[in-house]
C-alpha cells in the first residue's frame, strides 16, 4: 500500500500500464489465461503492478460462471477507496469487435487526463486490457482493471471509478445463456454500460438488448422505476457521416430515429423500443468512424497512434472524456441509493448466486424459441381433436357407456391425434418434436383418466356404492353386535356398536354433502374409504359367495341330471 501511494503521490505518469508482456510474463504473444489458470489465491493477486484481474470466470465445460470473491475484495475493499461512491464503466456487444482496444484508450485517458495529448505518442503501443486482431475471442468472462481510480468530482466529493470488460457475445463457444449472463451482470454492476456495435444498429441487436435486460431485470427484487442506469449505443465503422456526422450529436439524432415508436410499426417491433426506453434512465450514442485498413489487416498492429486514422483519433480525443472526465462521471446507484466499493462486493455476491441457481428462466435463441412454441401448437392442436372426440362420445349430457367401449374410443382418437400432430409442420428436428410427441401422449392418458370418472360418475349404482356400503358395514355391525352381546361378548359388541355408529355418521354426512356441495374433501375422503372398504373387504366376499353360488349350482344341475338319467334307465329295464 506504501508503495503504491509513493507511485500515486510521484504523479500519473508513474501509473501508465506496464507493457503486456511484463504485465503476463508467462503467457506467450498476449493471450489471455483461461479462467482455470488466473490467479485465485491472495498471494497472486497482486495489486502494485496495475493490470486486468478476472473476477467472474467462465467454466466452459459445464457453461456455468463462478466470482472470484477474494480478487473481487482485494480490489475493491482497499481502506482508501471502499468506503467512496463507485463509478463502474462497462463495455459490451459482440466479440471481435473491440471492446478490450477502446477500454485500453480509456485506461491512458485515466492514467493522463491532466495532459492534453492524454491519448500517448504516435509509436507507443497500446497496453492495458490484453486484445488482438484476429477473428478468435479474447476476453471470457467479466475482467476489472487492478487500479481503482480516485477521482475528485467538480462539487469537491472523491468518487472511485471502476473500468470493466466483458466476454464478446455469440463467439462458437457460448450459449445464449453464457451472452445473456454476462450482459446482465455487467449492466447490473455498472452505472454506464457501452453497447458496443458494428456499423449500424440492427433489428436484432435491439432484440438482444431487450433479452439481455430482461434477464437481469428478473434477477433484481422489486423495481419501482429503471432498474439500470445510462446506455450508451457506441457504433463502431460508422460509414454514414453524410446522413448523421461522427460523434455524439450525429448519434443522438441517429438513436431517436431507431428507437422512435411510431404509430405504424408492427406491436413486436413498438414492444422492443419501449422495453428499451424503460430499462434505462439515459440513453446515449456515439458515431465512431473505422480505425484505418491497417488496423484491420495488420496482423502484427499493436495499437501505434501512427497506424491509425487522423478520423477516428479525433473522434476518440471526444469520445473518452464524454464518459470519464470528472463532470460526466455517473456515480452507480441501485433502487435509488448510491453504491459504494464496499456495497458493490455485496451486490456482486447476490447476483453471482442467483445466475448459478436455477429460478430464473434459460434464455434461448430465437430457433429454439420458435421451435418449442411451434410444437407446442402442435400439441395444443392435437389435444383439441381428442378433447372434442372424447366428448362427443361421453360428455356432460351423453349417458353412461361401458368401460371396454370407452377404452376403445379412447385408443382410436389417441391415434387421430397422434397423427394430427405428426402431420403438422414442425420446426426444431425429428429428437426435439419426439419430446413434444410423448408430452402429448402422457397428457392425453391424463385426460382419458378424468373422462374415465366422468363416466364412472353417470353409472348409477357407482354412484350408489358409498351408501350401499356403508348401509352394509351398519347391517353387518348390527348383527354382529347382536350376537356377541347375546352371547355374552360385550366388549365386542361394544366395538361393534362403535363402528356402526361411526358409519352412520358417514353416511349422514355423506349425504349432506352430496346435498348442499359444502365441505367436498369431507365426501371425497368418505368416498374413497368405502372404496377401500368395497374393493378390499365387500367385493371379494360378494364374489367368493358368487362363486360358492355358482359351484352349487353347478353341482346340483350335474346330481339332478344324473339322478334323472338313472330314473330313466331304471323306467327302460321296467318296461
Amino acid at each position: 500500500m506504501a508503495a503504491r501511494d509513493a507511485a500515486r503521490r510521484a504523479g500519473p505518469a508513474r501509473h501508465r500500464p506496464a507493457p503486456a508482456d511484463k504485465l503476463y510474463e508467462e503467457e506467450e504473444d498476449d493471450a489471455l489465461p483461461d479462467s482455470d489458470t488466473l490467479p485465485d489465491s491472495d498471494d497472486e493477486v497482486e495489486l502494485d503492478k496495475p493490470r486486468p484481474i478476472q473476477i467472474v470466470l467462465a467454466h466452459e465445460d459445464d457453461h456455468n460462471f463462478e466470482l472470484d470473491e477474494s480478487a473481487l475484495e482485494k480490489i475493491l475493499l482497499q481502506e482508501h477507496i471502499k468506503d467512496l461512491n463507485i463509478v463502474v464503466v462497462s463495455v459490451a456487444g459482440a466479440f471481435r469487435k473491440g471492446k478490450s482496444f477502446l477500454l485500453d484508450f480509456m485506461l491512458r485517458y485515466m492514467y493522463n487526463r491532466t495532459s492534453p495529448c492524454w491519448i500517448g505518442g504516435n509509436n507507443e503501443p497500446l497496453t492495458g486490457f490484453t486484445w488482438r486482431g484476429g477473428c478468435e475471442r479474447e476476453t471470457t468472462g467479466i475482467q476489472i482493471w487492478s487500479e481503482v481510480f480516485v477521482i475528485d468530482k467538480p462539487n469537491g466529493t472523491k468518487v472511485a471509478v471502476l473500468l470493466m470488460d466483458t466476454q464478446g457475445a455469440f463467439d462458437s463457444q457460448s450459449t445464449i445463456k453464457d451472452c445473456a449472463t454476462v450482459f446482465a451482470l455487467s449492466t447490473m454492476t455498472s452505472s454506464v454500460q457501452v453497447y458496443n456495435l458494428s456499423q449500424n444498429i440492427q433489428e436484432d441487436d435491439l432484440q438482444h438488448l431487450q433479452l439481455f435486460t430482461e434477464y437481469g431485470r428478473l434477477a433484481m427484487e422489486e423495481i419501482y422505476q429503471k432498474p439500470f442506469q445510462t446506455l450508451m449505443f457506441l457504433i463502431r465503422d460508422w460509414s454514414y457521416p453524410y446522413e448523421h456526422a461522427y460523434g455524439l450529436e450525429g448519434g443522438r439524432k441517429f438513436l431517436e430515429k431507431r428507437l422512435q415508436v411510431k404509430q405504424n410499426q408492427h406491436e413486436e417491433l413498438q414492444n422492443v423500443r419501449k422495453h428499451i426506453h424503460s430499462c434505462f434512465s439515459n440513453l446515449g450514442c456515439f458515431l465512431l468512424p473505422h480505425p484505418g485498413l491497417k488496423v484491420a489487416t495488420n496482423p502484427n498492429f499493436d495499437g501505434r497512434l501512427n497506424d491509425i486514422d487522423e478520423d477516428f483519433k479525433n473522434e476518440l480525443r471526444n469520445l473518452v472524456p464524454l464518459l470519464l472526465a470528472p463532470e460526466n462521471l455517473v456515480e452507480k446507484e441501485i433502487s435509488g441509493s448510491k453504491v459504494t466499493c464496499r456495497d458493490l462486493v455485496e451486490y456482486f455476491k447476490a447476483y453471482i448466486k442467483i445466475y448459478q441457481g436455477e429460478e430464473l428462466p434459460h434464455p434461448k435463441s430465437m430457433l429454439q424459441a420458435t421451435a418449442e412454441a411451434n410444437n407446442l401448437a402442435a400439441v395444443a392442436g392435437a389435444k383439441d381433436l381428442y378433447n372434442k372426440g372424447m366428448e362427443q362420445v361421453c360428455g356432460g349430457d351423453k349417458p353412461y357407456i361401458a368401460p371396454s367401449d370407452l377404452e376403445q374410443k379412447h385408443q382410436d382418437f389417441r391415434e387421430s391425434a397422434i397423427r394430427q400432430f405428426r402431420s403438422v409442420k414442425k420446426m426444431g428436428g425429428e429428437e426435439f418434436c419426439r419430446r413434444y410427441q410423448e408430452q402429448l401422449e402422457v397428457e392425453i392418458d391424463e385426460i382419458y383418466a378424468n373422462f374415465v370418472k366422468h363416466n364412472d360418475g353417470k353409472n348409477i349404482f357407482y354412484a350408489a356404492r358409498t351408501p350401499a356400503t356403508l348401509f352394509a358395514v351398519m347391517f353387518a355391525m348390527y348383527i354382529i353386535s347382536g350376537l356377541t352381546g347375546f352371547l355374552g361378548m360385550n366388549s365386542i359388541a361394544a366395538l361393534c356398536n362403535l363402528v356402526l355408529g361411526m358409519a352412520l355418521i358417514s353416511f349422514c354426512t355423506w349425504a349432506y354433502v352430496k346435498y348442499s356441495g359444502e365441505f367436498r374433501e369431507v365426501g371425497t375422503a368418505i368416498d374413497q374409504i368405502a372404496e377401500a372398504i368395497w374393493e378390499q373387504v365387500l367385493k371379494p366376499m360378494s364374489d367368493n359367495l358368487m362363486e360358492d353360488h355358482m359351484r352349487q349350482s353347478v353341482k346340483n344341475s350335474i346330481k339332478a341330471g344324473l339322478t334323472e338319467q338313472v330314473a330313466h334307465h331304471a323306467r327302460l329295464k321296467t318296461d
